[in-house]
């Protein structure tokens, strides 16, 4: 149940971040603050769905952030956290993140 909870909370939180972007808000500098929230931490390890490294994304190939996202957003990569913020990511939100972080070290 709490998977399931965490899931949900992550999809409305990304949500929100992409309504306020459509409406001209501040969304993306909204969405680093998610994204930094995690992958920003040097030695994070989350607890959910299971225990594990965090990667930071600082200077990561935009490229492959974008790959990574995408795969997210299909499903081929299955993290629940991940899932519910890529779904709500067009494919110009990705790749202003992926030019965001990888240029940044």
């Amino acid at each position: 149940m709490n998977r399931l909870l965490f899931a949900v909370l992550a999809c409305a939180l990304a949500g929100a971040v992409h309504a306020q972007e459509k409406k001209g808000g501040q969304g993306m500098e909204n969405a680093h603050a998610m994204c930094i929230g995690c992958h920003g931490i040097p030695g994070y390890k989350t607890a959910f769905p299971d225990v594990y490294h965090v990667p930071k994304i600082a200077g990561q190939q935009p490229g492959y952030i974008v790959n990574a996202l995408k795969a997210y957003k299909s499903g081929e990569r299955s993290h629940p956290s991940m899932r519910g913020i890529a779904a709500t990511l067009s494919d110009e939100d990705m790749k202003k993140l992926a030019d965001y972080y990888g240029g940044a070290k």
